[in-house]
């Protein structure tokens, strides 16, 4: 009988989130490649071509269904400008270090240490050193997968 719960608990589970929440928005369908949208993916970041996106700043991403990750490659003077999005983001530094200009503060991340920026908050960040971080968005940066991200295309 335990059994028998058990598996109508589970049954039950996978009923109760629906299909239609777990899709993309329909900007962003538009914008991620047809096999990422709920694909099983393995992908070798060095199978990914590095953008770049200025002399300082390069990086590379993948796309999943409600998330997207990218490492990007920073080198020691490199300015991300001052910007905000409505994507949630998790920024784990690899290896360098990142200062951050945010909500009123400076924050240095260094190599193994996590920053989570909230949706729609401003924040601005200059590499310290060489750095490598990986950025976690959600929902994917439709700007980025569009290549619509102008802030990040200059100089430094």
């Amino acid at each position: 009988m335990a059994k028998t719960k058990s598996k109508s608990k589970s049954k039950s589970k996978s009923k109760s989130i629906p299909r239609s929440k777990t899709k993309l928005p329909a900007r962003a369908k538009r914008a991620v490649p047809k096999r990422a949208a709920g694909a099983l993916q393995h992908i070798p970041w060095h199978t990914i071509p590095l953008e770049d996106l200025n002399p300082l700043l390069q990086r590379q991403f993948v796309v999943g269904q409600e998330i997207m990750v990218a490492r990007v490659l920073l080198k020691k003077g490199c300015i991300v400008p001052e910007h905000s999005h409505h994507n949630e983001q998790l920024t784990y530094i690899l290896d360098g270090a990142l200062k951050f200009w945010i909500d009123g503060k400076e924050i240095v991340i260094h190599a193994g240490e996590v920053l989570c920026i909230p949706s729609n908050m401003p924040h601005k960040a200059e590499a310290l050193v060489d750095t490598v971080d990986l950025d976690i968005f959600n929902p994917p940066r439709v700007d980025w997968i569009n290549k619509t991200d102008q802030y990040l295309r200059g100089k430094k």
